[in-house]
C-alpha cells in the first residue's frame, strides 16, 4: 500500500504539525485564525492587504440575525441540547443558492466569466456575455439583488473601499461592477451588488480558489451560529417558535396536533 500524506497536518506522540509548521511552537500565539485559514487554503501566508480583506469578509458574513440558518440551529438545539455540534451542522446545511451560498456561486460565476485580459473593455464584454448567457438559460445572475437592502447593501461599498485601500481590488471585483451594469442594461432595472457577491469576488481576488469560497463562508457563519446557540441556552426562543408555528398550522375548525415524541 502506498504511503498516504497530507500537507495540511500530522501528529506524532510528541508533536503536532500544521501547514508544515510546529503547531505550539510556531503557530499558536503567533498567527490569527484568519492567517491560518489563508495559509491552509492557499499554502502561502497572506499579505497585510489580503489578511485585512479576508478578515473583513469573514466578519461581514458571520451573522445576519434570525435567518433560516440561525433558526434551524436553534430549533435543532431545542430538540437536542446535548448535541451542540448537531445544531451548528443544521445551520450550516442550509447553505445554498438563496442564503449563505451566493458568495460561492458568485465567485465561480466570475471566475468562469473572467477574460484573459483584465482591461475595462474586455471585462465589460465578458460581463455582457455572461449576463446574456444566464438570462438565456432562465437563471438569476449571482451577486446581485437583496431581499432587504434593495438600494444598496451596506457591506458592499465597505468591501470595495477596503480592497482599494489595500491594493487588492482585482479583476473579479471589477468584473462584478460590469456585471451589475450589464444586468441593468439588459433589464432596465438596476439591482445592487449584494454583500455576499462582493465577498465572493473579493475572496477570489486575494487568491482563495473559487470552489473554496463557500467553505470560507461556513467558517464565518459558524461563529454566528455558536453565538445563537449560546443565547438560546440562556434565553430560549426555540420552544416558543415551535408552538407559534404549530398554532398557525392548525387545521381549519380544529386544534393543532401536538406531539412530544
Amino acid at each position: 500500500m502506498s504511503e498516504i500524506n497530507s500537507w495540511i497536518g500530522s501528529s506524532t506522540a510528541d508533536s503536532i504539525t500544521v501547514a508544515g509548521r510546529d503547531l505550539p511552537g510556531e503557530l499558536m500565539g503567533t498567527v490569527t485564525l484568519t492567517d491560518l485559514t489563508y495559509l491552509l487554503v492557499t499554502r502561502r501566508e497572506p499579505t497585510a492587504g489580503q489578511r485585512r480583506l479576508l478578515d473583513a469578509v469573514l466578519v461581514s458574513l458571520a451573522d445576519h440575525g434570525l435567518t433560516p440558518s440561525a433558526l434551524a440551529a436553534r430549533l435543532t438545539y431545542t430538540g437536542a441540547p446535548e448535541a451542540i455540534q448537531g445544531a451548528v451542522a443544521a445551520g450550516l446545511l442550509g447553505a445554498g443558492s438563496v442564503l449563505l451560498g451566493p458568495a460561492g456561486d458568485t465567485a465561480v460565476f466570475l471566475a468562469d466569466a473572467r477574460p484573459e485580459r483584465d482591461d475595462d473593455e474586455d471585462l465589460h464584454r465578458a460581463a455582457t456575455d455572461a449576463v446574456e448567457q444566464r438570462r438565456g438559460q432562465g437563471l438569476r445572475v449571482p451577486g446581485l439583488g437583496h431581499p432587504v437592502h434593495r438600494v444598496e447593501d451596506p457591506r458592499t461599498p465597505r468591501l470595495y473601499a477596503l480592497a482599494e485601500e489595500e491594493g487588492v481590488l482585482g479583476p473579479h471585483l471589477r468584473l462584478l461592477r460590469f456585471v451589475a451594469d450589464a444586468q441593468a442594461d439588459a433589464t432596465g432595472r438596476r439591482l445592487p451588488i449584494n454583500g455576499a457577491g462582493a465577498a465572493g469576488a473579493a475572496l477570489v481576488d486575494i487568491g482563495i480558489p473559487a470552489t473554496s469560497v463557500r467553505g470560507a463562508v461556513l467558517i464565518a457563519r459558524t461563529a454566528g451560529l455558536v453565538a445563537h446557540l449560546t443565547e438560546e441556552a440562556d434565553s430560549p426562543i426555540g420552544m416558543s417558535l415551535w408552538h407559534e408555528i404549530e398554532s398557525r398550522a392548525a387545521p381549519p375548525g380544529g386544534p393543532a396536533v401536538s406531539s412530544s415524541s
